[in-house]
């Protein structure tokens, strides 16, 4: 609903979805609603974007990504 902002994509074919950034002055679709981080397997016939759960004690409601990125070790 409020669109991706970036998404990173793992060799393993994983997708992270980063979703929800807020500009102020910019009119948002849903602007009482925290952003989110969405998880997708692009092995699958027909994949579809999964919401991750944020862990507890975090700041979800003043949650805005901008980008995203991952570290494979």
């Amino acid at each position: 609903e409020t669109g991706s902002e970036d998404i990173e994509v793992l060799p393993n074919g994983l997708a992270f979805i980063s979703s929800g950034l807020k500009y102020p002055g910019i009119k948002s679709l849903a602007p009482d609603k925290p952003g989110e981080i969405f998880l997708m397997d692009l092995n699958e016939d027909n994949p579809r974007a999964v919401e991750l759960r944020i862990s507890r004690g975090f700041d979800l409601a003043s949650f805005n990504p901008h980008g995203i990125s991952t570290f494979t070790d």
